[in-house]
Formats: structure tokens, sequence, C-alpha cells
């Protein structure tokens, strides 16, 4: 099965009930999304209804996955830099792939869909995520091609003593970003 990406779809409640029930599972499931298990969807909302706001906007752009039968099982938020600096670059919040497709190569056709969104955004260069440490996901990350460019010892709380690195990654896009550096000449 092969999953069908879109940037951008029209916000229905069919589709907000969908994130919600994605992100709830994804974090009832040990997923590392801005919450800690068990959560309903009720609770995840809010969160939900800022990322609409950012939405309505301008400055946070939605792809969503969805399976064969249109279910959305997959998502990740680009998050655009108002900093007149920093608008080169964006930041991808929430990517989510549904517990029961993990491990089986959509959390990379993920990736791979958020990194050619990035691309078909106007002066866009890089991508950039945070992950939580103790997680593995800043494997993941790197097998789809970032590359830890920070980390911010004991910044995320799960729990009481239970501290964890936020770890921050980089994709660039630039032409020169896929391919190996050339060794170097005296």
């Amino acid at each position: 099965m092969a999953l069908t990406f879109e940037l951008d779809p029209s916000f229905t409640p069919a589709l907000r009930d969908g994130i919600t029930a994605l992100w709830a599972d994804v974090t009832n499931a040990g997923g590392a999304v801005g919450f800690v298990a068990p959560v309903t969807p009720e609770e995840i909302r809010p969160d939900l209804l800022k990322h609409l706001t950012a939405m309505e906007k301008g400055r946070v752009r939605l792809l969503v996955g969805r399976d064969g039968d249109g279910a959305v099982v997959a998502t990740a938020f680009l998050t655009l830099n108002d900093h007149r600096l920093m608008r080169h670059w964006l930041t991808l919040y929430t990517v989510m792939v549904h517990p029961r497709l993990q491990g089986q190569g959509y959390g990379r056709d993920l990736m791979a869909a958020a990194a050619d969104a990035a691309r078909s955004i106007e002066g866009i260069e890089a991508v950039r995520l945070t992950c939580r440490g103790g997680t593995g996901n800043d494997r993941f990350y790197a097998a789809c091609g970032y590359k830890e460019v920070g980390r911010i010892p004991d910044a995320i709380r799960v729990a009481p003593g239970d501290d964890r690195d936020d770890i921050i990654m980089l994709l660039p896009l630039g032409a020169d970003a896929a391919r190996p550096e050339a060794p170097a000449t005296l």
C-alpha cells in the first residue's frame, strides 16, 4: 500500500478528527509528539487549533498522508519563520505516522514528501526539526539525511526525574545537499 500525500488540504471536520485521532494514537503508542501518554483526542484538540490558527495566518503548511481508504495516517506541519533573517529555512513539527504502519518505510516516505513540500516553497533552503533524546528518533532522521546541529541537555522533562535532550537537526535542500563531500586536496 502506498500513501498519498497532500500539502495544504482543505480542512474539514473529518480531517480535524483524523489528525486528532492520529495524534492521540501516536502519543499513546509512545510517540514523542508533544504529549505524554495517556492522552485523548479531546486533550490534543487545543494544540491542533493552535496549528490551525497559524495555518490561517499563512505561517504553517500542513502535509497529510492518507492510506488507500482515505484515512489520515501521517502528518507533518511545516512552519515558516517570521524573522526576516531566517526566512530561508522552515521547521518541521508534529511528524507522525500511525503506529500500525511504523517500521514499513512510511516514515521515510513522509520525510521525503516533507522535503519535497519544503522545496516547493519559494526561498526555502533547509528544514530544521527537533526531537526528544532517548527515543531513537535522531537515528531515524539521520537516516533520512538530517544532521544533528545542536543539543540542549535535559531540556525536555517527560516526568519528574526523566529529563531528555532536545536534539536539533537540519536537512539542507540545496543542489549540493545530496552530494557527498569532495575529498580535500592539497
